[in-house]
């Protein structure tokens, strides 16, 4: 492609509020920004005293910009965000959190259901949240089972109890699937949940006195005990949560910069409560400043699809930003409320601004640890194999029960160390049942059989077991047909198969390479041999479990594919169908009373 001609561009460049792409030789997306003044801001690339090595570096491989125009500086800044997580250009700062936030929900069925969320909003109900990860939901929901006896488990398991499960025991749920519990008992708990969840659990503490008082009076101690151990729970937990603070809703953020590294941490307030805090670490390009990865940050966090809940009334910065206005003009338009962005430099916002601070740099501190711990086995393990650079290894193996289902994995390392995305599980099949070598020659095939980008071909492939399968894989590479070569390293147990006694085989196995048990470089070998022997027992059982599921229903004359997947996810699985009487089997869609009785008489015999 020729050389950008961007005095021609510029010149019918328009002045309105837009969207810019910047595209490079292959039309490839290397940045994208937007503008109040699309012809101003894009002209500003061009000029010659340019300063910024970055932008020089950007400007240097232009082919061809790209404009949408939009009606205001709001608009383009949402488009902006919707194109960068859709591009993710190399050149613009990225936010890698591909999760959506998870919620609490409570769904609207006769027994309510108070279950963890992530996701669309498919399932009817009412959420609440979000929070900032998992374990902030996980951790509410284990304490609140303690206090609200409401259900958390599945619908299809509940639909097939006939008798209490061991939560009721545990007097973690009021069973209501057996009637354990009136309808007003449930929905009164239920509701206790839903005041709790938003912000007024010191409503439930006076209503939970009052009905403690009232049992007391009528001599019903066993209920007035049970309350008042509910009241004393939820106490704990609020005082847990508390913060002794007057801002009742609001988001700080930290940021920190260390060694090249930015970190920047979120603490999340809502209802005078801490939901939890998370740190990120977007990507950044080479000497990127503090207020653009800032700006990056808050308006792909706040402005993504589906993160209106997330949006706090009030976001405390670090420092000052120069979009402050208009980002908090965006989210008040997506959020359909009043929400601002500021700076504070005294009172209890203060404090907190510290705290989010003190936070990001110690994650990064912790980060930066582990990834030295990182380069350091790298750095030895390059140095052991006579390696210019280690970019990427690979390590294989196979897991089979008697030589049935046999399934190989292959598990990834890059540079900072496993990289679970690039794992792949292939179930092996073709071949003589037990036959090791012929797996490995299966999986590998499979692996490189139609690779084309040479950045996909590993430095090292380890291969897990002795002489056997490493001729196997150094046959299969012997008609290898790229540039790059990968080096082909056996990892073979020691007669004891203790860890630490490996022997490390190349060339065939006709050279071992001596290392100490206590090697740094030993020590990541050993992590992905384990990574990779893991991910094959795990495809492995789920394979073997999958066909013993199915193979007792299969065995019934009259109950197809399609029947087998009705009844399975009716009843939650073959747990319960084993466990459902003819009944349950009878209120199956499609299944016959004939068929249930059929079924439960096969699956008894086979008991």
């Amino acid at each position: 492609m020729s050389e950008f001609d961007h005095a021609q561009f510029l010149k019918t460049l328009s002045s309105e509020p837009g969207v810019y792409r910047m595209l490079d030789s292959e039309q490839q997306v290397i940045y994208v920004g937007k503008a109040k003044n699309l012809k101003k801001r894009v002209s500003s690339y061009f000029r010659s005293n340019l300063t910024d090595s970055k932008t020089r570096v950007l400007v240097s491989n232009i082919c061809d910009i790209e404009v949408t125009l939009t009606n205001t500086e709001t608009e383009a800044l949402l488009l902006e965000n919707n194109l960068i997580k859709k591009y993710q250009p190399r050149y613009n700062i990225l936010l890698r959190d591909d999760k959506s936030y998870p919620y609490i929900l409570l769904t609207s069925h006769k027994h309510p259901r108070l279950a963890f969320h992530r996701g669309s909003r498919k399932v009817k109900g009412e959420y609440f949240g979000p929070f900032p990860s998992a374990g902030a939901v996980s951790e509410s929901l284990r304490l609140m089972q303690k206090i609200f006896p409401v259900r958390q488990c599945e619908d299809a398991y509940y639909r097939a109890r006939s008798r209490p499960c061991l939560q009721y025991q545990l007097k973690r749920c009021s069973a209501p699937c057996v009637n354990k519990v009136t309808e007003q008992e449930y929905d009164e708990q239920v509701d206790y949940v839903r005041k709790f969840l938003t912000g007024k659990s010191h409503e439930v503490i006076a209503d939970l006195i009052k009905k403690m008082e009232a049992a007391s009076k009528d001599l019903n101690f066993e209920l007035a005990a049970k309350v008042r151990d509910q009241i004393m729970l939820l106490r704990k937990m609020q005082e847990q949560q508390s913060i002794s603070g007057n801002f009742a809703e609001m988001d700080v953020v930290g940021f920190a910069h260390l060694n090249g590294l930015n970190g920047i941490h979120l603490l999340m307030i809502r209802d005078h409560k801490v939901l939890g805090s998370k740190t990120y670490f977007p990507k950044v390009p080479k000497d990127s400043g503090q207020e653009e990865i800032l700006t990056s940050f808050l308006g792909q966090y706040y402005l993504a699809p589906g993160a209106t809940g997330r949006i706090a009334k009030e976001i405390i910065l670090p420092f000052e930003i120069e979009e402050s206005t208009a980002l908090g003009e965006a989210l008040t338009q997506i959020s359909e409320r009043k929400v601002t962005l500021k700076v504070v430099t005294r009172g209890e916002r203060a404090q907190y601004l510290q705290l989010a601070n003190k936070n990001a740099l110690n994650s990064i501190t912790v980060k930066q640890s582990t990834q030295d711990s990182i380069n350091k086995r790298y750095a030895q393990l390059k140095a052991t194999l006579r390696l210019d650079d280690i970019n990427r290894m690979e390590c294989f193996d196979i897991s089979h029960t008697m030589g049935e289902n046999t399934v190989a994995s292959c598990v990834v390392f890059d540079s900072q160390g496993p990289n679970n995305k690039e794992y792949r599980r292939y179930n092996v099949t073709g071949i003589t049942g037990g036959d090791d070598y012929a797996a490995m020659e299966f999986a590998l095939n499979k692996r490189y059989n139609k690779v084309v980008d040479e950045d996909k071909i590993p430095d090292v492939i380890f291969i897990d077991g002795g002489k056997g399968q490493l001729g196997r894989a150094e046959q299969y590479f012997a008609t290898w047909p790229h540039a790059k070569m990968p080096l082909l390293v056996g990892v073979a147990k020691g007669t004891s198969r203790k860890p630490g006694l490996e022997t490390l085989l190349i060339d065939g196995g006709r050279k071992t390479i001596p290392m100490d048990s206590d090697a740094p470089a030993l020590h990541l070998i050993q992590h992905i041999r384990d990574e990779s022997h893991r991910f094959a027992i795990a495809g492995h059982r789920n394979k073997r479990q999958k066909q013993r599921t199915q193979s007792l229903l299969e065995e019934i004359n009259g109950v197809g594919s399609k029947r087998r997947q009705t009844l399975l996810k009716y009843l939650g699985g073959m747990q319960g169908v084993k466990a459902a009487n003819i009944e349950q089997l009878k209120k199956v869609p499609g299944i016959s009373p004939d068929m249930a009785e059929k079924i439960f008489n096969h699956l008894h015999d086979k008991g």
